[in-house]
């Protein structure tokens, strides 16, 4: 398992080296906006990735909670409203934050 997270971890890195070797072929060096457009498709996937598993695990536990206790289903579901209002607020900043460095490049 080390193993596999490691190849993907090398190709990974060699993938966004790869702009910056054939940036620096032609002797230019690069307008240096390549970064701009990494850290937007950065921003949006991992706050996407950890938004998608917060409200799996949301959605998972109040189930759960909910079998267990149906008469608690009102106040859990509140909370479960809540909870996913504030997972998603997340994203949308991250969204924000990835419409911002793309107005930059």
């Amino acid at each position: 398992m080390i193993r596999k997270f490691g190849k993907v971890v090398l190709w990974s890195l060699f993938l966004v080296a790869l702009p910056m070797v054939a940036g620096a072929e032609d002797g230019s060096g690069g307008d240096g906006k390549w970064g701009y457009a990494l850290g937007a498709g950065l921003a949006i996937g991992l706050a996407g990735l950890g938004c998608g598993i917060g409200q799996g695990l949301t959605a998972g536990n109040t189930t759960a909670g909910i079998a267990r206790n149906p008469g608690a289903s009102g106040t859990m579901f509140t909370s479960f409203i809540l909870g996913m209002v504030l997972i998603e607020s997340i994203a949308i900043y991250a969204l924000v934050i990835a419409f911002m460095l793309q107005g930059k490049i």
